[in-house]
């Protein structure tokens, strides 16, 4: 059997009104925006309104992704959203938004990979796509970190968002579309980021509560080398994978956690600036949107032409890492 060819057709993003900058957190904790700028090149991040959850940022990326690709919600066959924010446990924030949508006739669930769960599910969906058990699919990153954000911890405090970023994948000529996927986990390092309490190890409890459990920790110099490294061999493997060398990359497309980490890939990868997406001074680290925000942006500002080889690469909790080759 003949696999299809399967790529991005539709693209939509958001991210929150209220915009926290580093002046802001100066006031919160002992911090300042020289120290947060020289160490993760962050300047301002987006944060939800009390009202929002990830369903709602979700939506409006969804809405924008549906209309970037000329389709309507009821033609869509399956709905992912990669987050480790949902609105719920269950029901999945995917059926939340697939009811939000009127996309009555998709299969919907949530992925939960951390900062690679994008990447993750588009190999998902490519998958789907390709053998012919779905003929679409809309993919979206979405997380309201703000929420498991201790904001009183200022090592970690500075370095979150939220946002959404969505795209619309299907079949696409052939030489185009996704040419390679490369994922990973090291799950060893578990510990290292996560979310301790509120799953069924520690339920929430009085103590759990008190003891801060239930925010973001992060041994933030681990997961850093762990970055570096992961970055560089996840792209050397994945262009491997897809025939291609760095010299063949039109637009490399980092997950935007940190400055310095971006810098230590594009160094690697002997990548120029300007064949580089960074927003991370915009948007901070959004987790699962991070990948799809700055892939969308790039694409509205017109950075992206038909035919350019693009390569995306994140990693995040778990830890895991995943990378992706394809032809716009």
């Amino acid at each position: 059997m003949k696999m299809r060819s399967v790529g991005i057709i539709g693209t939509g993003k958001y991210v929150p009104e209220r915009v926290l900058t580093n002046a802001d957190l100066e006031k919160m904790v002992d911090t300042n925006d020289e120290w947060i700028v020289s160490r993760t090149g962050i300047r301002e991040r987006h944060i939800a309104a009390p009202e929002q959850a990830t369903s709602d940022l979700a939506y409006e990326a969804a809405v924008r992704a549906l209309k970037s690709a000329g389709m309507t919600a009821d033609q869509l066959e399956l709905i992912i959203v990669a987050t480790i924010t949902p609105d719920t446990s269950f029901p999945s924030t995917a059926c939340i938004l697939q009811d939000k949508l009127g996309a009555k006739h998709a299969a919907a669930f949530d992925l939960s990979a951390a900062c690679s769960g994008f990447v993750y599910s588009m190999a998902t969906a490519n998958g789907f796509i390709q053998t012919g058990m779905y003929k679409n699919a809309l993919i979206i990153g979405a997380d309201t970190l703000s929420r498991i954000t201790d904001y009183t911890d200022r090592n970690t405090c500075v370095l979150f968002g939220d946002g959404a970023g969505a795209v619309i994948v299907g079949e696409v000529p052939e030489g185009r579309g996704f040419l390679s996927f490369d994922l990973g986990a090291e799950g060893a390092g578990g510990d290292l980021l996560k979310l301790a309490a509120g799953g069924s190890r520690l339920p929430a409890s009085e103590a759990t509560v008190e003891g801060k459990q239930h925010y973001i920790y992060m041994n933030g110099r681990e997961v850093f080398k762990f970055a570096v490294r992961v970055m560089g061999t996840a792209t050397e493997e994945v262009l491997r994978k897809a025939g291609k060398t760095k010299e063949d990359i039109d637009l490399f497309v980092p997950h935007q956690a940190n400055i310095r980490i971006i810098q230590s890939a594009m160094q690697r990868l002997d990548l120029p600036e300007e064949r580089c997406v960074i927003n991370v001074d915009k948007y901070a680290n959004t987790s699962a949107a991070s990948i799809p925000l700055a892939l969308v942006e790039a694409a509205e500002e017109g950075r992206i032409k038909e035919g350019d080889t693009v390569l995306l690469v994140g990693f995040g909790g778990g830890l895991t890492w995943g990378a992706s080759v394809l032809v716009w």
